[in-house]
């Protein structure tokens, strides 16, 4: 772990506190029931999405209170947007919108050989004017990173610079992470663990077809 957050300071691990480690203790037990499980899995999704937005540039602002008073604050900087990588990307849509309630969000559609490893583009659906946006990349697992280098490489084709995309992950292998260090460094991956060992089957368990 630590040599991979040697290699980049694009990396972003939430801190391993008690609540997050019940979170993952929870969707790797196999007694957790589905509506358990995508009850704690919002939860963690949550965690990841909030984390990830830390990531984005504001602006400062000033407010006038219900009692007359300013206040000076924050605001996001506009030109943010979400893009899920089906169909598991879809589970983390609901967390975004809840963060942030207008958000746009596209769809990648990607198909895996899982033989091979090699991967293809079946469907992509962004906006159109991407490019000028920061986009948040929605993704739970990273295995061997390879959907996600695809889908990323789809992005970086519609003219998005690799500083503005942020993955959100919620469980990576560290082969994942090199690879996807090494291929695209300028891109930011927030995620709540890396691990040898991830659950696999967390589509699966999320949407009720395990």
């Amino acid at each position: 772990m630590s040599s991979i957050g040697e290699t980049t300071d694009r990396l972003r691990v939430l801190p391993n506190t008690d609540q997050v480690k019940e979170l993952q203790t929870i969707l790797r037990d196999r007694q957790t029931t589905h509506s358990d499980f995508v009850f704690y899995a919002d939860r963690l999704i949550r965690l990841v999405v909030e984390e990830g937005l830390n990531q984005l540039p504001y602006t400062k602002c000033t407010v006038v209170t219900p009692t007359g008073r300013e206040y000076l604050g924050i605001a996001f900087a506009k030109g943010n947007c979400g893009v899920s990588i089906c169909r598991s990307g879809e589970a983390m849509e609901k967390g975004l919108r809840e963060c942030c309630r207008s958000i746009r969000i596209g769809k990648v559609l990607i198909d895996s050989d899982p033989r091979t490893n090699d991967v293809r583009v079946l469907y992509a659906r962004l906006l159109p004017d991407i490019r000028k946006r920061r986009v948040l990349l929605l993704y739970p697992l990273l295995s061997t990173g390879n959907t996600v280098a695809k889908a990323i490489s789809v992005l970086k084709d519609s003219h998005v610079s690799e500083s503005n995309i942020f993955l959100l992950t919620l469980f990576c292998t560290p082969h994942s992470v090199q690879q996807l260090i090494s291929k695209f460094p300028g891109v930011t991956i927030l995620t709540s663990e890396v691990s040898k060992s991830i659950p696999q089957y967390f589509g699966m368990k999320y949407f009720g077809t395990e």
